[in-house]
């Protein structure tokens, strides 16, 4: 953590199903891939160490060198507001959010737990998407019903992605001089996307809502969507919730609209090669992210910044141009040169511009790291 270099990166993939595997890399290093048996978090997190100490690929030669463990915590309801240190207490109120994630928050506390007995009397610190968010004022997370629901379930609107955000938003104050008031909209475009409009360093709206299927157009996420649809999309098509519910996450978004794809690269090869479905999907995409751009400016009442960042974002020159050349009314002055870039960090707005455009790379792993390291050191 001196110099925040990454020492050895990876993942582990399919838990639970067929062709399970570790992938692992070191700077400078081809990618090594162990094909193995891994039927739960237990085991991947305990191949996870084997490798890290491993004569062959590791990086450290004791396991007395890990002082801390950061783990991405997705869902952290109204409870959690920021980082922090993981005991019993912790988990059980993870737990009790389980209703409100019910796909991501089991599997952190199994992996959570795993790292608890492979890597006993070390600090875990728990890292959550939602805390970034906890800003926002009432009028922003409210939904329009029955006062009740948000009494009895919390349903209202908790944002996701706050990591990316928090991390980008850091840089752009950075780059804009650590000035004392600022308004940046932030823009986290990829797989699944979301903006986040940002006042002197805190969030004042965000597009993803109760679920991270609210806001954007997504790889097969719906986005915004009249409710009465999936009503009558359920009584139309005889779908059960679950179906729905599938049908809404898996089924829609670039993949629904076009056919092709949810990865963008394919669809925008595809609209290049003139798939008329293609290119709606691409055009419904890219209106969505000026609409909020908009309206975050307006609730902002102006934008000193806008960020790009994710794999859209960050690898999208094309996405970012159009989606810049209706940004002039604010005030912004492009540079297509500068645009041609994919994967770094760039300015892609001229010297001068009212409001600067950037593209920063997220690292959402050097923001768990600083925030483990923060509260482990205490």
């Amino acid at each position: 953590m001196d110099d925040e270099s990454v020492m050895a990166k990876g993942l582990v993939e399919k838990i639970g199903l067929a062709g399970s595997e570790l992938i692992h890399q070191r700077p400078g290093v081809d990618k090594v891939r162990i094909q193995a048996e891994i039927p739960n978090h237990e085991v991947a997190i305990e191949l996870v160490v084997s490798t890290l100490l491993s004569p062959e690929h590791g990086v450290i030669k004791d396991m007395r060198e890990i002082d801390a463990v950061g783990h991405r915590t997705i869902h952290g309801g109204t409870t959690f507001s920021d980082a922090c240190l993981i005991n019993d207490e912790i988990i059980a109120e993870m737990e009790r959010l389980v209703e409100l994630a019910p796909l991501h928050n089991p599997p952190s506390i199994s992996g959570i737990r795993a790292c608890q007995e492979k890597i006993p009397g070390v600090p875990m610190v728990g890292v959550f998407d939602t805390a970034f968010h906890q800003t926002m004022p009432a009028y922003a997370y409210m939904y329009g019903l029955p006062y009740e629901y948000y009494e009895k379930y919390q349903l209202r609107r908790f944002g996701f992605h706050g990591t990316s955000h928090r991390f980008v938003s850091g840089r752009c104050l950075e780059l804009l001089g650590n000035p004392a008031h600022s308004k940046i909209i932030t823009c986290h475009l990829g797989n699944g996307s979301s903006l986040a409009a940002i006042e002197d360093g805190r969030v004042i709206d965000t597009t993803m809502g109760y679920t991270p299927l609210e806001g954007l157009l997504m790889g097969t996420r719906c986005g915004d969507l009249d409710p009465a649809i999936v009503t009558y999309l359920m009584k139309k098509e005889q779908l059960n919730p679950e179906q729905m519910d599938a049908v809404m996450n898996k089924k829609s978004g670039l993949l629904g609209i076009s056919g092709v794809s949810s990865d963008m690269r394919y669809v925008e090869e595809a609209a290049a090669a003139g798939n008329g479905r293609a290119q709606l999907a691409l055009e419904v995409f890219k209106k969505a992210v000026l609409r909020y751009i908009g309206a975050y400016a307006a609730e902002l009442n102006g934008v000193d910044a806008v960020v790009f960042t994710a794999g859209i974002g960050e690898n999208g020159p094309e996405i970012r141009a159009d989606i810049c050349a209706n940004l002039s009314y604010l005030g912004v002055e492009f540079d297509a040169a500068a645009n041609q870039c994919r994967g770094k960090e760039v300015e892609i707005s001229k010297a001068g511009s009212k409001v600067r455009v950037f593209v920063i790379p997220t690292n959402e792993e050097l923001m768990i790291a600083r925030d483990t390291m923060r509260l482990a050191a205490k």
